[in-house]
């Protein structure tokens, strides 16, 4: 049986079984020291069970390394296309001259996915991602996936279609979700009619999709208390499959304020899964990598 194959019948069993998998997931690892010491204890506990490192940032050595010494932790890609925040800011690691398009008139990456959409064409992009990929790997990241940062590779068809591309190139699954309503109404018009279009190719080649992406369940939440309260009642309405809940770690310490208005529930999210057994307790949930739900 080949590996596609193994992965389909694997979660039609799990399904089958009402078996929960989630692979609890630390976004943004490199684009701080902040990020990277809170993702760090995190993965060294075993309080999450997966990470993607930001290629393009400053502290993409310290997560590098972090990947390259530790090889079977289950480690991706954060495939970056936009550097958002007010003055802490970076550019492409492509030769500028190549991607013009992916920057903005301070030569950093655009701020936001729509003036990525506006401005980049697919090659820029691909160019991009190519460099991205073929840096971490020779920083030694032995990477599991690839993702998206701010989803931005969901903003046009043609973005698309160059993730589905690299992950078949590098022999890796990418984030991609199976249809639903709440998949539909997170994607632009086009890209959802591409998905759809292509339902049946995704099916006949059994790549491996997410039931669902849990990214933001704590909207709204005002103290530590109620973002664990948050964050438990979403992990306990998981139904059978595999799914993904993204969080986003740090401390909030002087660095991570001066970066982002998002410190203090950063150092919430490291807070609240610092200690993630909890969670898990009568809510038939597994924690899983992507090494361990894709093989």
């Amino acid at each position: 049986m080949n590996t596609t194959a193994a992965i389909f019948l694997m979660a039609v069993a799990m399904a089958a079984h009402g078996q929960v998998k989630l692979i609890l997931h630390g976004d943004d690892f490199g684009m701080s020291h902040s990020a990277n010491r809170a993702t760090i204890e995190l993965l060294e506990t075993n309080s999450i069970s997966s990470a993607s490192i930001m290629v393009p940032c400053p502290w993409v050595l310290e997560a590098a390394e972090y990947a390259r010494t530790h090889p079977q932790k289950d480690i991706g890609l954060h495939l970056t296309l936009t550097s958002e925040w007010q003055k802490y800011r970076w550019g492409t690691v492509a030769s500028r001259d190549q991607v013009k398009g992916l920057l903005d008139p301070e030569g950093y990456m655009w701020r936001s996915v729509q003036q990525v959409a506006m401005h980049a064409t697919a090659a820029e992009v691909e160019t991009e991602l190519r460099a991205q990929v073929e840096k971490a790997k020779a920083l030694g990241i032995r990477f599991t996936h690839l993702d998206t940062h701010m989803g931005t590779l969901y903003a046009r068809p043609d973005y698309f279609q160059v993730f589905e591309k690299l992950g078949k190139e590098y022999g890796v699954p990418i984030l991609r979700l199976k249809p639903s309503p709440e998949a539909e109404r997170a994607a632009p018009p086009a890209v959802v009619r591409y998905l759809l279009d292509n339902e049946q190719r995704f099916q006949n080649e059994k790549v491996f999709r997410l039931d669902s992406l849990l990214t933001d369940p704590t909207r709204g939440t005002k103290t530590l208390d109620e973002r664990r309260a948050a964050y438990h009642k979403a992990i306990k309405a998981l139904k059978p499959g595999v799914h993904m809940l993204i969080i986003h770690a740090g401390f909030l310490d002087e660095e991570m304020k001066g970066i982002t208005s998002s410190a203090q529930a950063r150092d919430w999210d490291y807070r609240t899964f610092i200690n993630s057994q909890p969670f898990f307790k009568g809510a038939n949930v597994q924690l899983a990598g992507w090494q361990d739900v894709t093989r």
